[in-house]
């Protein structure tokens, strides 16, 4: 039932909006354009001996792969992607359909399916689409604090600028992104049809400048839905106004949202330094989230122990060695332990991708934020919220090229408290590998053949090791 109900949906989102959006475009792309319509086909098999696929071969795959220690996946899928930046106007989409195989049972459904549009620097997408977002190494991070590509694809609408575009009359030196996103959580675990709200603004400085920095501001709520015990919540145009400004609610919200603000909050600060060095890039980024107010910049912020930090070096000529990263995360301090006690309000106990909604920041029991405050769908206990979200990680990455294999080797070392409310009766220590190599084969149908070894060790997930083996094919269908 749950599975024709999943496929009937996003069925009926693909027909209904996806597919006409891709007819109603190809008529403006087709004159003195060189467009290709690609193809992938892709399998994937996974074992080991563990409880759960150790937490690198699952992790940051965006829910491809299953937890479950034995798996096989089917991708298949068509797309076209944006041409030349120089076009007025530009289309794309994508659609793939993945199949998962894991504990005798097979699950079935659209994985991506959007189409998207731009014209002159504006951006709009419509479906659902493995975004990337955040300041963090977009290869070797650990992932980012609020967004990790630790989940499935959620349908959404977004527009906006979505890359960084400069400013006219700056001559380069001042670039500007930003986006406004309206989703919806498919999962209806708990509660039922939760909307998302999220928008983001980015600034950069430099141009032409050897020294580049930037500061983002992302704030994303749950909102709407209907939740066990509460009923549904208001959804109306005026609750959409104080979302959008993360304002109380009315009459008709729960007593806590008519005190506090309306859904669930969540305001996630960030800057970047870029340095370019004769042929390296070294970068350095921090990221910080607030769950309640008030919301402080950065040095001031309340939880300022917490955050993700890291700094990466890349350069363009030595293959065997193409970038090394080091990452630390801390989500220990939430503001401290209280929120309040004793008639005192301390504006603690943040309690981190928790909230009123009872699956919180995540979607089909996996985290949406960084993959180390611990996705439901890995408590040992069958709860469905978020059980560990104190933590402390030192994360290690390093990739390159030896002779046309690609490799990349991440080392995660983590202690783990659980939450201020229900804390691990001691501290529990874990550490993750993985190392990847992937190959591109041009005389075998051009496939890429890849490897994954994963390890854990430790009492979180237990002792595991296992070996993931991947075949795609990816070709051009047709030029128009």
């Amino acid at each position: 039932m749950h599975l024709q109900f999943t496929i009937g949906r996003v069925g009926f989102i693909f027909k209904r909006i996806i597919f006409p959006l891709i007819i109603i475009m190809l008529p403006f792309g087709v004159h003195a354009q060189n467009d290709t319509i690609k193809y992938d086909v892709g399998m994937l098999g996974a074992a080991s001996t563990g409880t759960y696929s150790p937490f690198w071969l699952q992790s940051k795959s965006y829910g491809k792969i299953a937890s479950s220690p034995y798996s096989a996946d089917l991708l298949v899928g068509i797309s076209k992607d944006f041409g030349k930046s120089t076009r007025l106007f530009d289309y794309g989409f994508k659609a793939n359909v993945l199949l998962q195989t894991y504990d005798n049972k097979t699950n079935t459904y659209f994985h991506e399916y959007y189409a998207k549009a731009r014209f002159l620097v504006f951006d709009l997408t419509v479906g659902a689409r493995e975004d990337q977002l955040g300041n963090q190494d977009s290869t070797l991070s650990c992932g980012g604090f609020l967004f990790s590509q630790n989940s499935r694809p959620m349908p959404k609408i977004t527009i906006g600028i979505e890359h960084f575009t400069a400013l006219p009359f700056t001559n380069g030196f001042v670039e500007i992104k930003g986006a406004l996103t309206h989703g919806w959580f498919t999962d209806n675990i708990y509660d039922q049809n939760v909307l998302l709200h999220h928008k983001y603004a980015y600034l950069k400085l430099g141009g032409m400048l050897p020294v580049h920095i930037q500061y983002g501001l992302d704030h994303v709520a749950q909102w709407g839905g209907n939740i066990p015990g509460w009923g549904a919540q208001p959804v109306s145009l005026h609750d959409y106004v104080d979302i959008f400004f993360g304002r109380s609610g009315g009459s008709d919200a729960n007593r806590s949202d008519q005190i506090n603000a309306l859904g669930n909050h969540i305001i996630s600060q960030s800057m970047k330094l870029d340095v370019d060095i004769s042929d390296f890039k070294i970068s350095g980024y921090w990221q910080n989230l607030s769950e309640d107010g008030p919301i402080r910049m950065i040095w001031n912020t309340m939880n300022l122990p917490d955050g993700l930090w890291g700094i990466s070096i890349r350069n363009k000529h030595f293959p065997f060695v193409k970038g090394i990263l080091y990452e630390y995360l801390n989500t220990t301090d939430q503001s401290g332990p209280y929120h309040d006690k004793d008639g005192i309000i301390f504006g603690g106990g943040d309690n981190y991708f928790n909230g009123q909604y009872q699956t919180g920041w995540s979607y089909y029991s996996r985290t949406i934020g960084t993959p180390f405050i611990t996705s439901p769908l890995l408590n040992k206990n069958g709860e469905i919220n978020i059980t560990n979200n104190r933590v402390q990680v030192h994360h290690f990455g390093i990739e390159g090229d030896v002779s046309d294999y690609r490799y990349k080797f991440l080392s995660s070392f983590s202690k783990n408290y659980g939450t201020y409310s229900s804390p691990y009766p001691e501290m529990i220590q874990n550490t993750s590998i993985l190392l990847e190599v992937n190959k591109q084969f041009p005389k075998l149908l051009n496939i890429n053949i890849g490897c994954k070894i994963g390890a854990d060790f430790g009492k979180l997930y237990g002792n595991s090791v296992g070996l993931q083996i991947s075949i795609i094919k990816t070709g051009n269908l047709f030029h128009y």
